[in-house]
C-alpha cells in the first residue's frame, strides 16, 4: 500500500476526555514483546529489539492456543475435510490482509497499539467501540478457558478415580464445579492480581509447545486408532448452506492475534509494510497447518461424533492425550492472566479517560481499583463457566467478535486512511483499496451478525 501524502486524524487527543488519562491507559501490549516508548523519531528507524524471525514465532504464539480444540467440530459443523479447508482458505486471505492493514495503519498513525490505531484513525465512537469490543471478547475468552480446564480435568480425575461407585453417588471433590473453583482460586487469581505481568512471556515457549504437542497427539492416534474406537459416520457435504457459517466463529477465534499484533509490529527492527507481510505470511501459514492437522484428522478419528473439546472423545485412561490435557491445562493457566490483563487494561483506559482522573490520583487510587476490577472480573467469569459446560457456545459468540477485530475495524481504519489522503487525483488502487475495505467491513459485519444471532437463538436458547 503507498502511504498518501495526507495525515492521519488524531483529533482524539482533543476531546474533553482526559488525553493525560488517555496516555496514562497505553497498557494493551502483547506480554511477549518488548517495545519502545512512543516517539516520532523511533518510529521506523529500525530501533526495535525484535528481528522478523522472532515476529513470526511471537505471531503464531499469539494465534495458537487452547482454540485448536473446537477445530474438528468445526470441520463437522462446515460439513466435511474439503468444506473446511476451503473456508480456511478464503478466511486466511482476509487475515492476512487485515494484520498488514493494521501495520499501515500504525505506521501513518504513529500509535502503538490495535485501540489506538482505530482512535486515530477512525475517531471517537468508533474507537470506544474497538475498547468496548475488546473488554468483551477477553471476558468471554476468559470464560471459555475455564470451561477447558473443566473438561480436561474431568478426564483425568476419571482416569485416576478407578474405584466403582455407588449409583448416583459421586464424590465431592471430583466435582466439575468445585475441580474449576479450587484449580481458579489457587492458581488463576493470585497471577492475575499483579499490575505488569511481563513475567508471563516466559510461558509462551511452553503454550507453543503444548499446542504442537496435542496437534501431534491428534495426528498420531488418527493414523494409529485405538482398537475401542468404532467406526462413524464422515459427513462429506454440509447439510444446508448456512450450516458453514457455523464454522467460521471458531476458525475467527483460532486465528485471532490482532489486538496483540500492532506492538508486535512496533516492536520489529524494520517496522514496515512489506517486510511485515511476510513475517504475517509465513505465521498464518505455520498456524494454518497446525490448525489444519488438528481438525482433520480430529474430525476423521470421531467423524459426526467429535465433541466441542475434541480431547473429550478420547478415553480417559489415554496416557498421551492425558499429557496433552495437562499442556493444555497449563497453557490455559498462563493464558487467562494475560487476557485478563488485556481486557483489564481497556476498562482502565476508558475509566481514567472518562474521568479524566490525573496522574497523581491514578498513582494513589491504581491498586484498589486494580484489585476490585480484577476479583470482579474472575469472580464472573468463574460463576458463568461453572454454568456454561460446553465451550462451543462460549466460542459460538465471542467468534464473530473476532471477526471484527478481522474484518471490521481493519476495513474502516483502511477506508478512513485512504479518505484522509490529500491527492488531486485518485487511481485505480486507491479506488481499489477504499473498495477492499468496504468489502472487509460488509464482510464482517455479516459473520458478526449471522454468527451472533445463532449463537443467541440457537446455542444459548437450546
Amino acid at each position: 500500500m503507498a502511504q498518501g501524502t495526507g495525515s492521519i486524524n488524531s483529533d482524539y487527543k482533543d476531546w474533553e476526555w482526559s488525553a493525560d488519562a488517555g496516555e496514562r491507559a497505553r497498557l494493551l501490549q502483547s506480554p511477549s514483546v518488548e517495545t519502545l516508548p512512543k516517539s516520532g523519531e523511533s518510529q521506523g528507524n529500525g530501533l526495535g529489539a525484535t528481528s522478523a524471525l522472532g515476529a513470526v514465532f511471537i505471531v503464531v504464539n499469539a494465534a495458537l492456543g487452547a482454540g485448536l480444540l473446537n477445530f474438528p467440530a468445526a470441520f463437522s459443523m462446515a460439513g466435511g475435510v474439503a468444506a473446511g479447508i476451503a473456508l480456511q482458505m478464503c478466511l486466511l486471505i482476509f487475515i492476512i490482509g487485515g494484520l498488514v492493514i493494521l501495520a499501515y495503519c500504525s505506521q501513518a498513525s504513529n500509535e502503538r497499539t490495535y485501540q489506538e490505531v482505530v482512535w486515530a484513525v477512525c475517531g471517537k465512537v468508533p474507537g470506544v467501540l474497538c475498547e468496548v469490543a475488546i473488554a468483551v471478547y477477553t471476558f468471554g475468552t476468559c470464560i471459555a478457558f475455564l470451561i477447558i480446564i473443566g473438561d480436561q480435568e474431568d478426564k483425568i480425575i476419571a482416569a485416576l478415580v478407578t474405584e466403582p461407585e455407588e449409583a448416583g453417588s459421586s464424590r465431592w471433590y471430583t466435582d466439575r464445579k468445585f475441580t474449576i473453583s479450587i484449580t481458579a482460586f489457587l492458581l488463576i487469581l493470585p497471577l492475575s492480581i499483579p499490575k505488569e505481568i511481563g513475567f508471563q512471556k516466559y510461558a509462551s515457549s511452553l503454550s507453543v509447545i503444548g499446542t504442537w504437542y496435542v496437534t501431534a497427539v491428534i495426528i498420531i492416534k488418527y493414523i494409529w486408532p485405538d482398537k475401542e474406537l468404532t467406526p462413524v459416520e464422515i459427513p462429506t457435504s454440509p447439510s444446508t448452506w448456512t450450516a458453514v457459517f457455523n464454522a467460521v466463529p471458531t476458525i475467527c477465534f483460532g486465528f485471532q492475534c490482532h489486538v496483540s499484533s500492532v506492538p508486535v509490529f512496533n516492536s520489529m527492527k524494520q517496522p514496515e509494510v512489506k517486510p511485515w507481510g511476510a513475517v504475517v505470511t509465513a505465521a498464518m501459514v505455520i498456524a494454518l497447518f497446525v490448525y489444519t492437522g488438528t481438525g482433520v484428522c480430529g474430525f476423521l478419528t470421531f467423524g459426526a461424533g467429535v465433541e466441542q473439546d475434541v480431547l473429550l472423545s478420547y478415553p480417559s485412561n489415554d496416557i498421551p492425550v492425558a499429557l496433552a490435557r495437562a499442556f493444555i491445562i497449563l497453557c490455559v493457566l498462563t493464558s487467562y492472566p494475560i487476557l485478563h490483563f488485556c481486557g483489564r487494561a481497556v476498562l482502565e483506559g476508558l475509566w481514567l479517560r472518562y474521568t479524566g482522573v490525573t496522574v497523581e490520583e491514578d498513582v494513589v487510587r491504581e491498586r484498589r481499583r486494580r484489585l476490585l476490577q480484577t476479583i470482579s472480573w474472575f469472580l464472573l467469569t468463574l460463576l458463568l463457566a461453572l454454568f456454561i459446560p460446553d465451550i462451543g457456545k462460549v466460542i459460538s459468540v465471542i467468534g464473530g467478535l473476532a471477526a471484527c477485530f478481522i474484518f471490521v475495524f481493519p476495513g474502516l481504519c483502511l477506508i478512513q486512511a485512504k479518505l484522509s489522503e490529500i491527492q488531486e487525483t485518485r487511481a485505480i488502487s486507491w479506488w481499489a483499496q477504499v473498495s477492499y475495505g468496504v468489502f472487509m467491513v460488509t464482510l464482517g459485519a455479516f459473520i458478526f451478525g449471522q454468527t451472533t444471532a445463532n449463537a443467541i437463538f440457537v446455542d444459548l436458547t437450546a
